[in-house]
């Protein structure tokens, strides 16, 4: 590609550039709807895929952010933008009204010059990359010294897959070696620029004498009324503060506290991991934030214990915000002013007046135009929120929101644009006043309230129970569905073992032709899926029965889908989302040609009950977890008859496998009163029967009670994990199994205890990210569990470790050893193998919904407990 061979380190490289990113996009302008949608969906499909490395990149670059944080904002600035504009209409005649008279066009404006800056190097990039995409403009990237490599690794993955799906080669470009001289030739040749970095940077664009997209600095003052949540409200601004330790423009800056309930939200900070900074600690951190009234650059990003060792204060190393009690809002305070870190001023207001008098203060002190938040009960209190947003001069008014995620858009409210670039209209000197757009020319307020997201609960059409159900359940296939051709997955064990038999039979009784694949093995790979999908495809059946445990089922569903779309690319499908409505890749419609019946042989996996499979390629090593509600079985068969004979080490990983299920689905964020009472009622009867099942199996005398009940146990957590989802023990639990061939369950198992200590601290060190998640509270959802089993305790936390004990008395009789060392002997192969283990494992889908936002070194010291049995505190 040319952008290898001329490297652009002078004025003269950069013309010659800026000539074939024009010649490009004269010629990108051509193209059709169509042709730049398929560009714009490989191009974020691209990004979204390398957000951890570029994460990691742009961190050990700047030396500034966090990791995790940074793959949220990069999976954000491709998953967030690309569903808000997939549908957008960009080229051609885009309104067309024949009564009026009127035709509205689009066209592309020509060459974008994009100002990157320091504290989002990656992904700002992606996001103004994936912008000027979709809009067929050409594009060159000016990035900040300091982040070069990182901003242009992120671009170089955009325009090399853009490229690859039909865009011309020259359509992204970027300057490698910036300089001012550079980036000022840059924008006085562009056609528009797009400028995200300081006050000089933004001022040089819009005197540059092309039109600029520039956005202000912010200064984002938080009232909490005393008509607020306080939970909520502190939560939310820790959470906002300290994400990538409080780079966003639009994070708090200053929270406002009206005298009444002061003490108790001082006490919330206090009690959720803040600092708050003393006497001499107070004017030694003044003197670091703001050297000769300008911020000091090595604050920014930085933890708050690193800033407080610059100060030469001594806090503990877990605090997450230094906070700053002061009075003045002058700009004469330092407190007062932007931070870009997880330093916090805190002003106590006599009353709802005052705190709008101090807020309207320190937006004039560099705010203007950016974002103001306030927490109250809008319900109850409509009369200020008016005052407020009337009086606020701030393109941005956030309601019970964290600002970070709230400003940015799409988060925690639904129709503010998502946007890495947050315009602050005429009051910060912008020519855009909202989350970059294409209006110019008037301010628009938008005020955005906290909203939580919808919520669901979906199974299969049809659920039998029963033992003996499976006769009468297939009966259907006959004159109410009017199946003809049946094709059966299930493994070599239970197909010679005679499991398939009474289908078979019952099949024949109504004349369905039948056929059997049989050699699904554990954790199925992609070469068997084909194999099974290529016989479906000879013998065309109109429905397909899943016999077995977790992998039949698993094999059944990715042959499902190769047959009814054999065009599928498990890369796309299998690719981490945070919200399963706004993913970048959507599943094709299953169904059309084979009705799905799921018969389970064991009591655990719940799969058939559950959207999801996973499939394993072979050759490259790589597990694909797919989730989608295409995948859930139409209908589901749950007879016990088919679970009597499984053998105890069957019996014990499945039916620990299903505690898991239950315990992570009622914990999860995305938790309902739907899932939770499947959930809790799974929970008591595992707790009771699964001993039973399991020495039944090893007494070779069955136990039918404890099968059925199992049998349905199973089910119900099942059937509340398809819903509520998972978290980071079964995140931990598949690359456990993937890296040492521990069966599932059992890993289950073995991180079980830790998973449930770390997820139940009060103040963790981030906490998940979901709209209807306000604030950490897992450690009451366990006494809950407790509770439910009959654990009894004088507070939570006593209940906990009454839970924890059960749990462990329910491992042993069922034959789970206590560590993982005793399943991996070898300490030096599970050492070898830890960062990667770690890493994956924090990039599983299902570390998403866990209520505790885990971080990769955090994971990697659970599965150190776990190992070594030796419990240190995380």
């Amino acid at each position: 590609m040319n952008n290898a061979i001329l490297l652009v380190d002078s004025v003269e490289t950069l013309e010659k550039k800026i000539a074939a990113v024009r010649k490009a996009q004269q010629k990108f302008a051509a193209f059709s709807q169509e042709q730049v949608d398929a560009i714009f969906k490989a191009a974020a499909i691209a990004a979204n895929k390398a957000r951890l490395p570029l994460a990691k990149m742009a961190v050990e670059e700047t030396g500034m952010g966090v990791v995790e944080d940074k793959v949220i904002k990069n999976n954000y600035a491709a998953e967030y933008i690309y569903n808000a504009y997939k549908n957008t209409k960009t080229c051609g005649v885009l309104e067309e009204n024949e009564a009026m008279g009127t035709v509205k066009v689009a066209e592309p404006i020509g060459v974008v010059a994009a100002v990157i800056p320091t504290t989002n190097p990656t992904s700002t990039a992606i996001f103004k990359c994936l912008i000027s995409l979709k809009t067929r403009n050409g594009i060159i990237i000016s990035p900040h010294p300091r982040a070069k490599s990182s901003t242009i690794a992120a671009a170089k993955i955009v325009l090399d897959a853009a490229v690859k799906a039909g865009a011309p080669e020259e359509i992204i470009a970027w300057i490698d070696v910036p300089s001012l001289d550079m980036t000022n030739t840059l924008m006085k040749e562009a056609d528009i620029i797009l400028a995200t970095g300081g006050p000089g940077m933004v001022k040089a664009a819009y005197s540059s004498g092309k039109p600029a997209l520039g956005v202000g600095a912010g200064n984002t003052p938080a009232i909490i009324d005393d008509s607020a949540d306080i939970i909520l409200a502190v939560n939310s601004i820790i959470h906002s503060k300290t994400f990538d330790n409080g780079m966003i423009c639009a994070s708090e800056q200053s929270v406002i506290v009206l005298d009444s309930i002061y003490e108790e939200v001082k006490k919330e900070f206090l009690y959720r991991g803040c600092y708050f900074l003393e006497g001499e600690e107070l004017d030694k951190v003044r003197k670091t934030i703001i050297i000769n009234g300008s911020l000091n650059a090595k604050i920014v990003g930085q933890k708050a214990h690193k800033i407080a060792q610059l100060s030469g204060v001594e806090v503990p190393e877990s605090a997450k915000i230094l906070i700053g009690e002061v009075e003045s809002v002058d700009l004469s305070e330092e407190f007062a002013h932007e931070k870009l870190s997880p330093v916090l001023a805190m002003y106590r207001a006599k009353d709802i007046k005052d705190a709008f008098l101090k807020a309207e203060q320190l937006i004039a002190d560099g705010g203007y135009g950016h974002t103001s938040s306030i927490y109250l009960n809008e319900s109850t209190e409509k009369e200020k929120l008016g005052e407020f947003y009337s009086r606020m001069k701030t393109c941005r008014i956030l309601v019970n929101t964290p600002s970070s995620h709230g400003g940015i858009g799409d988060i925690y409210n639904f129709n503010l644009a998502p946007s890495l670039t947050l315009g602050c209209g005429s009051w910060g000197g912008n020519s855009v006043y909202e989350n970059v757009g294409v209006k110019h020319l008037i301010n628009i307020k938008t005020v955005a309230k906290r909203r939580e997201n919808m919520l669901w609960f979906r199974a299969p059409e049809k659920v039998y129970i029963k033992a003996g159900c499976l006769s009468v359940a297939l009966s259907e296939l006959g004159d109410e569905l009017g199946k003809k051709k049946a094709f059966i997955v299930t493994d070599t064990f239970l197909y010679q073992n005679g499991y398939t038999r009474n289908i078979e039979k019952k099949l024949d009784e109504m004349g369905v032709i039948h056929t059997t694949f049989s050699d699904v093995a554990p954790d199925p790979t992609l070469a068997c899926a084909k194999a099974g999908a290529a016989q479906m495809k000879g013998f065309a059946p109109d429905v397909i029965i899943a016999v077995g445990g977790g992998s039949a089922m698993d094999a059944a569903k990715i042959m499902w889908v190769l047959y009814e779309h054999p065009e599928v690319d498990f890369e796309d499908m299998a690719m981490r989302f945070m919200d399963i409505r706004k993913r970048v890749y959507t599943f094709p419609k299953m169904g059309e040609k084979a009705y799905f019946i799921a018969v389970p042989t064991s009591a655990g996996t719940g799969s058939e009950v559950t959207p999801f499979a996973v499939i394993t390629d072979e050759e490259s090593g790589i597990k694909y977890p797919l989730a989608d509600y295409s995948l859930l079985p139409n209908m589901a068969i749950v007879d016990a008859d088919m679970m009597m004979n499984a053998p105890g080490g069957l019996t014990s990983a499945s039916g620990i496998d299903a505690v898991s299920h239950a315990l992570e689905a009622y914990a999860s964020i995305m938790a309902t009163e739907y899932t939770d009472g499947l959930a809790l009622e799974a929970l008591k009867v595992i707790f009771e029967y699964l001993p039973r099942a399991y020495q039944s199996a090893i007494s070779g005398e069955p136990d039918k009670m404890a099968r059925e009940k199992m049998a349905n146990a199973a089910t119900m957590a099942g059937m509340a994990f398809a819903n509520a989802f998972l978290g980071v023990m079964h995140s931990m639990a598949h690359k456990l199994g993937a890296f040492h061939h521990i069966p599932h369950g059992v890993a289950n198992a073995l991180m079980m205890n830790e998973v449930l200590l770390f997820n139940s601290k009060e103040a963790p060190t981030k906490m998940g990210t979901f709209s209807q998640y306000d604030h950490p509270h897992t450690l009451r959802r366990y006494a809950e569990v407790a509770e439910a089993l009959s654990v009894e305790g004088k507070d939570d936390s006593e209940k906990l470790s009454g839970l924890l004990k059960k749990i462990d008395e329910l491992k042993a009789t069922i034959g789970i050893k206590p560590t993982i060392k005793d399943y991996v002997p070898d300490e030096e192969k599970f050492l070898s193998t830890l960062d990667e283990m770690t890493e994956q494992a924090f990039d599983d889908q299902c570390t998403g919904a866990n209520p505790r936002y885990p971080l990769i070194s955090e994971i990697k010291q659970m599965y150190l407990n776990a190992y070594y049995g030796e419990h240190k505190d995380i």
